[in-house]
């Protein structure tokens, strides 16, 4: 029984993703196509039919079109945090496991907000920019200390608990909100209620995924119940603060300054032209998303993304994967294993170990991981029916995907 040669396996990184990724799977035997820009639904759909690792970062949408015209398709890799821009519920009904990095930049990404803090307190871009143009502006009116000021952290995940230890060592208080009870650090203290972090910040930054509850999170009626001076700074995903309140509460002057990393609409590559309705407004600091952006983390991210998807396909494990039972496992090279994604419907087991018993092999070790759709199994047996298995479980009504790894 051998599994699929390792030079003919495909793998296509895409949005330029580190060379250590390329260099990881180079190293292990594979074939790499690495791409600088992302690619569009048609773009996509035209090269995976002969794709079988699909490496991209947050501006490729990997759809359920594109998935139908992945026939080869293995696994993704998400070299970000966020994994909105992936069809998570029908790679997983398709046996495409998809894992992700959600430590590898944290560092990278609370120094960009502790900078943004001291930048907007003290006016920093507008000075800079009046000094670039030839303008002498010494003023102190309307600057501040952060030592002593308040900061409202929305998700106090690995991100914001990070920026939380940041904030406290320069002398802020920091309160924060999450969905999910969590351990405070350090003197950080629980708002009790979002509304509640709202009015006693005077800065506010989200660190939240994007999702249904947390879309326009920040709109009119909450900018309405910050402190009239107080800051925004949005770090997480574009749809998160509504860019167009956001806007009307700065000119207002009920905003004091904002700190932007993330839009709704994002340029697909840094040819493209950019637009929001923050440009040029008073005290605000637009970026490109960079919030991870930092050798540090794109190597992290490389390295991090890249062992996952090499240890899935080298032995079957897929711990950390985000849409798919979590299974880790050593590897057993004296036995012969199979892997198998079917429809988690009551009898698969009992079927499957009947058509190993039936062609005469006996069953090592088995592996089985359920959600509420699949359910992945790996088995390790001790005999070579490698072609023979695979063609009779592909025949039960409820497999998925069979793959026979070595």
């Amino acid at each position: 029984m051998t599994s699929f040669p390792k030079d003919k396996i495909n793998v296509l990184l895409l949005e330029n993703v580190h060379q250590d990724a390329v260099r990881l799977f180079q190293e292990d035997g594979y074939s790499v196509t690495h791409a600088k820009d992302a690619y569009s639904e048609e773009e996509l759909i035209r090269v995976m039919p002969d794709v079988h690792i699909l490496g991209i970062r947050s501006k490729t949408n990997v759809t359920a079109r594109v998935l139908e015209a992945s026939p080869r398709l293995l696994s993704i890799g998400c070299f970000c945090i966020g994994t909105n821009q992936v069809d998570l519920s029908e790679s997983e009904k398709r046996g495409i496991p998809v894992f992700n990095a959600p430590y590898s930049n944290t560092r990278s990404v609370a120094e960009l907000v502790i900078a943004e803090i001291i930048i907007l307190a003290r006016k920093i871009g507008d000075q800079s920019r009046d000094a670039h143009l030839g303008k002498w502006n010494k003023i102190s009116s309307g600057c501040y200390e952060v030592r002593g000021k308040t900061l409202g952290i929305v998700g106090y995940g690995h991100i914001g608990s990070q920026v939380s230890i940041l904030a406290e060592s320069m002398g802020m208080k920091v309160l924060f909100f999450d969905i999910q009870t969590k351990l405070p650090l350090g003197n950080a203290e629980s708002s009790g209620t979002y509304e509640n972090l709202l009015r006693h910040s005077d800065f506010v930054s989200f660190h939240v995924p994007e999702s249904p509850d947390t879309m326009d999170l920040l709109g009119e009626n909450e900018i309405s119940m910050m402190k009239k001076g107080s800051y925004v700074i949005n770090l997480s995903r574009g749809r998160v603060v509504n860019i167009d309140a956001l806007s009307d509460a700065l000119k207002s002057g009920h905003i004091a300054g904002a700190g932007v990393d993330v839009y709704p609409e994002e340029p697909k590559s840094n040819k493209d032209p950019f637009l929001t309705p923050l440009q040029n407004l008073p005290n605000v600091f637009l970026t490109p998303h960079i919030g991870g952006s930092t050798e540090e983390a794109q190597k992290n991210i490389g390295s991090e993304v890249a062992l996952k998807l090499l240890k899935y396909i080298n032995n079957g494990s897929t711990g950390f994967s985000v849409n798919f039972p979590n299974l880790e496992l050593p590897i057993l090279r004296q036995n012969h294993r199979i892997l198998n994604v079917h429809k988690n419907m009551p009898g698969f087991l009992r079927d499957i170990n009947k058509i190993v018993s039936d062609l005469g092999a006996n069953i090592v070790s088995q592996y089985l991981g359920t959600t509420a759709d699949i359910g992945y199994l790996i088995m390790d047996v001790n005999q070579d029916i490698g072609d023979a298995v695979k063609d009779e479980i592909k025949k039960h009504e409820n497999s998925i995907k069979t793959r026979i790894l070595y």
